[in-house]
C-alpha cells in the first residue's frame, strides 16, 4: 500500500496524460475491430467535436485544481470528515474513500442533472450524441464540468479525502468512462457478470438511449451498486435495439455543431417524452 500511497500522492502529470490519451487511442483501435454498431458517420469530424469539449474540460479542472488540493489539504490536517470516524488500514481506506467519492462525485451529482431542468439543459449536450463511442465519455458542457468538480470538491469535504485516494479515484474515473462509453462488443454473458459491482459498456449504452424511463437509469461512474441500492439499475435484453441521443434534440444541426451545443444551457427548455 505504501507505494500506491506515494505514487498517487505525487502523481506524475505524464501517467494523468497516458490514462486520458492512451484509453481514448487503445478504445479508438477497439471500436474499429469489436464495434457495437457499425456507425454511418464520419468519425474524424465527431471526434473533433467531442475533443473540444474535453479540452475545455481539462482547462476548467486545472484551473479549480488548487481549490480541490486545498480541500484535501484542509480536511486531512484536521482529520475531519467520514474516513476518521474509524481507525481502518490503508487499503480499506482506498476502498471506502473511492465508493464514497464515486457516490457523492459521480452519481448523485449525475442523478441531480437529471432532476432539475436548469441542470439538466447543461447535462443533456453529453447526451445530445446520437453516435456514442469512446471520445463521447469526456463530452460535457463547461458548465456541468463545474457542478461535476464541484461535487468531487464536496465529496472530499464529507469524506476528508486525502489526495492519494482523489487521484486513484480520478484515474478510475476516467478510465472507466472510456470503457463505458466506447463502442465496442462486450460478450453479454461477462458484462452482466461485471455489472453486479461495476458499471460496464452494455449497461451504460442503456442510459444513452434516446427516450424515457431507460435515459433516466444506471447513473453509475465506476460502481453499478449505487444503481441498484437506489433502484435506478436497468437492463435491455438487446443493447443494439438502443437509439442514441435525446428526443428533443435528435436533429443534427443541434446536436452536431459546437455553437449550437455551447447555447443549448440558454435555450427554452424542451422536456422530454414522458415528464
Amino acid at each position: 500500500m505504501d507505494w500506491i500511497i506515494e505514487f498517487f500522492g505525487n502523481i506524475p502529470t505524464e501517467f494523468r496524460a497516458g490514462i486520458l490519451i492512451g484509453g481514448l487511442v487503445l478504445f479508438w483501435i477497439l471500436e474499429g475491430t469489436l464495434p457495437l454498431f457499425r456507425f454511418k458517420y464520419r468519425k474524424f469530424q465527431h471526434a473533433g467535436i467531442n475533443l473540444f469539449f474535453t479540452l475545455c474540460t481539462m482547462i476548467i479542472g486545472f484551473g479549480l485544481a488548487s481549490v480541490l488540493l486545498a480541500a484535501s489539504d484542509f480536511v486531512s490536517e484536521r482529520q475531519f470528515g467520514l474516513l476518521y470516524i474509524f481507525s481502518l488500514p490503508n487499503w480499506m481506506y482506498l476502498i471506502v474513500g473511492v465508493m464514497l467519492m464515486d457516490l457523492i462525485g459521480a452519481y448523485f451529482i449525475h442523478w441531480l442533472e437529471h432532476q432539475v431542468k436548469w441542470m439538466w439543459k447543461f447535462h443533456l449536450v453529453h447526451h445530445s450524441d446520437t453516435t456514442v463511442d469512446v471520445t463521447t465519455g469526456l463530452r460535457h458542457h463547461p458548465g456541468e464540468t463545474v457542478f461535476r468538480i464541484s461535487f468531487t470538491i464536496l465529496a472530499v469535504l464529507v469524506i476528508g479525502a486525502p489526495m492519494w485516494i482523489i487521484m486513484v479515484y480520478q484515474s478510475l474515473s476516467v478510465l472507466f468512462a472510456h470503457i463505458t462509453h466506447a463502442n465496442i462488443q462486450m460478450p453479454k454473458a461477462i458484462d452482466r457478470a461485471l455489472s453486479w459491482i461495476f458499471v460496464t459498456p452494455l449497461m451504460h449504452k442503456v442510459h444513452h438511449h434516446y427516450e424515457l424511463p431507460l435515459t433516466d437509469t444506471n447513473y453509475g461512474n465506476i460502481l453499478s451498486i449505487w444503481d441498484r441500492l437506489f433502484g435506478t439499475f436497468a437492463q435491455v435484453e438487446d443493447t443494439t435495439e438502443l437509439v442514441y441521443g435525446i428526443d428533443t434534440h435528435m436533429d443534427a444541426k443541434e446536436n452536431n455543431r459546437i455553437q449550437n451545443l455551447l447555447r443549448i444551457p440558454f435555450q427554452p427548455y424542451r422536456a422530454p417524452k414522458g415528464k
